[in-house]
């Protein structure tokens, strides 16, 4: 019992555990008799609120322990802070409001840069000015003051699970109050519950104030359809989480990043591809229980995923993938830092403008994700692939066809002249010389007369080219994502740079087309996984819609075969070591 109530850092709380659902189920007992005639008394409202808020605390616990402090001062800071900004913005006292929001932003933000951060960028102090400084857990060294042991290392700093996304949310909060768009939450305690809901603490989906604060005092509301959809929710992250993601990272892509150089360049740009399909797999997996989780409690989440490698760009891909993050970032950052408004008021001053927030918002994007070099590039290569989607999509039909021919041209005589960079630079022109072949045929096509507005068949081959370029171009980027993820903070940059250079020269040196064929047979449970797993994310809104309602309509004992039979098959594919949620990191 006493192991089933305390934190275990090795045996983190997750979904994908029998522990949790243990947990969950006890939660969920006490849940509903609370709620008996919650509709018709806002006490039981309130009593809900506390008993979620405790059962949330605890699983924030049994996640990242003592951490548990952090998002207590955080919750008490923002809403002691909150109830000042709504009394100067009652009292027409804008400045002042706007001194208490830049304080609870500044507060929120230095505890994420200490703990996300110091690493990073003491290593760029060194590296800057030649010294060797250290860093210094200021609150093991506080800690250690109340022990009599010094339990606490000072040298070495810790991130607290979920800490990226709880600070966003209470930032919302702030902001929105700041906007006028929600009032201050009355009792901290329903404040505490908003910031520690835990199906969505450590990995999101990021929940805005004004989205989540007025269910706070909705009565409980859940009918068999909806039921039936959170349960399909829960079952459908499950699966993706268990089948698709942890037997791909570890029968496969986990092995390719530990040692590139052990593998062919085939091998390399398959594991990229792969991993694609794992972190959504992964992520989303998540994102669909928490929803269907909450759905039980008669909570709503948003929507986090919506087939994002249905998309045609990366633009639209970042309106598909993470929707939670992406809405706040635009929410947040790229509207405050003006959006595609110019003061000049030209279109040419307009476009520079837009093209430089969006490239700001996705190195603030990448660097959220985590402090490292990779992530900072991973974040400026989706700026600079939206930059070039909107000025190439701004240019006619002729120039494109020039334009694409000249950088074909230019990248042949680049490799003939490059050496130091040789992989990367044959792995572009590669990439280069496939866009080059696809724009000429696509416009000799438009010079003929076939249209994508007028010929079916034009148009679904023109889709389909755009997803898969647009599939490959996220995947490549995703090199720097993986190779800096699951890191030591203290030796991530270094680490992740040497990963990352490594696939890259097996990925852009000669391939082996031999050992192609062998390693389909080899990994044929991969290769398989990897391909059900797009077919079914190619499948249409429509049909998925229509099965996720079918199942939901199902008779209650069919959908308890369902779900049983859903877990006998997950238990199938479950490896020795349950596979934490990659965006837990975050």
């Amino acid at each position: 019992m006493l192991e089933w109530l305390t934190y275990d850092p090795a045996h983190p709380l997750l979904f994908t555990q029998f522990y949790f659902w243990a947990f969950f189920a006890i939660v969920y007992a006490g849940f509903t008799l609370i709620m008996q005639r919650a509709g018709v008394n806002r006490g039981r409202l309130h009593a809900r609120n506390i008993y979620l808020m405790a059962a949330s605390w605890f699983f924030y616990y049994k996640t990242s322990g003592i951490f548990l402090l952090i998002l207590a001062f955080i919750t008490l800071s923002d809403w002691l802070i909150g109830k000042r900004i709504y009394k100067a913005i009652s009292s027409q006292q804008s400045a002042i409001s706007k001194l208490w929001l830049i304080l609870s932003v500044c507060i929120d933000l230095s505890l994420l840069f200490y703990f996300k951060y110091a690493y990073f960028f003491t290593n760029i102090f060194n590296d800057l000015f030649g010294t060797s400084v250290q860093v210094f857990d200021i609150f093991a060294y506080i800690g250690n003051g109340f022990s009599h042991d010094g339990r606490f290392l000072v040298d070495r700093i810790i991130l607290p699970v979920g800490i990226s996304f709880y600070i966003f949310q209470v930032i919302s909060y702030a902001v929105d109050i700041y906007r006028g768009k929600i009032e201050p939450v009355k009792n901290i305690l329903d404040f505490g519950f908003y910031v520690s809901f835990f199906p969505q603490l450590v990995a999101g989906p990021i929940v805005r104030a004004s989205e989540f604060v007025p269910q706070l005092y909705r009565p409980f509301f859940l009918t068999r359809r909806q039921f039936g959809i959170a349960v399909f929710w829960i079952l459908n992250g499950l699966l993706k989480k268990i089948i698709l993601s942890d037997y791909l990272a570890v029968n496969f892509i986990d092995r390719v990043f530990q040692s590139p150089m052990l593998f062919s360049g085939f091998e390399n740009f398959f594991a990229l591809l792969t991993y694609s399909m794992q972190v959504y797999a992964d992520f989303s997996g998540y994102t669909d229980i928490a929803i269907g989780v909450a759905l039980l409690m008669g909570f709503y989440l948003p929507q986090n995923f919506d087939s994002p490698y249905k998309s045609r760009n990366p633009q639209e891909f970042w309106r598909r993938w993470h929707q939670s993050l992406s809405r706040w970032l635009k929410g947040y950052v790229y509207i405050p830092l003006g959006g595609n408004r110019t003061l000049l008021g030209r279109p040419a001053s307009k476009l520079l403008a837009s093209n430089c927030n969006s490239f700001l918002t996705m190195l603030i994007g990448g660097l959220w994700h985590g402090a490292s070099w990779n992530f900072v590039i991973w974040g400026a290569l989706n700026g600079v692939g939206m930059i070039i989607n909107k000025c190439w999509r701004a240019l006619n039909e002729h120039i494109r066809y020039i334009l694409m021919l000249l950088l074909a041209v230019a990248m042949v005589a680049a490799r003939q002249l490059t050496h130091d960079a040789y992989a990367l630079v044959n792995m572009v022109e590669v990439w280069v010389l496939i866009l080059w072949v696809g724009t000429s045929i696509w416009y000799v096509g438009w010079l003929w007369g076939f249209r994508t507005d007028t010929n079916r068949f034009v148009r679904w081959i023109d889709n389909a080219w755009a997803i898969i370029q647009t599939f490959v171009f996220i995947s490549f980027t995703r090199l720097f994502f993986r190779s800096a993820s699951n890191l030591d903070p203290a030796t991530a940059n270094r680490e992740a740079w040497q990963t990352a250079k490594q696939m890259v020269h097996q990925i852009g040196c000669a391939w082996d087309n031999s050992i192609i064929l062998p390693f389909i047979q080899e990994y044929k449970y991969v290769v398989l996984l990897f391909v059900a797993g797009m077919i079914i994310h190619w499948l249409p809104d429509r049909f998925k819609r229509r099965y996720r309602l079918w199942f939901a309509a199902m008779p209650l004992p069919l959908i308890i075969l369902a779900a049983a039979a859903a877990v006998l098959l997950a238990y199938q594919f479950i490896t020795a070591d349950m596979q934490p949620f990659i965006y837990f990191q975050f």
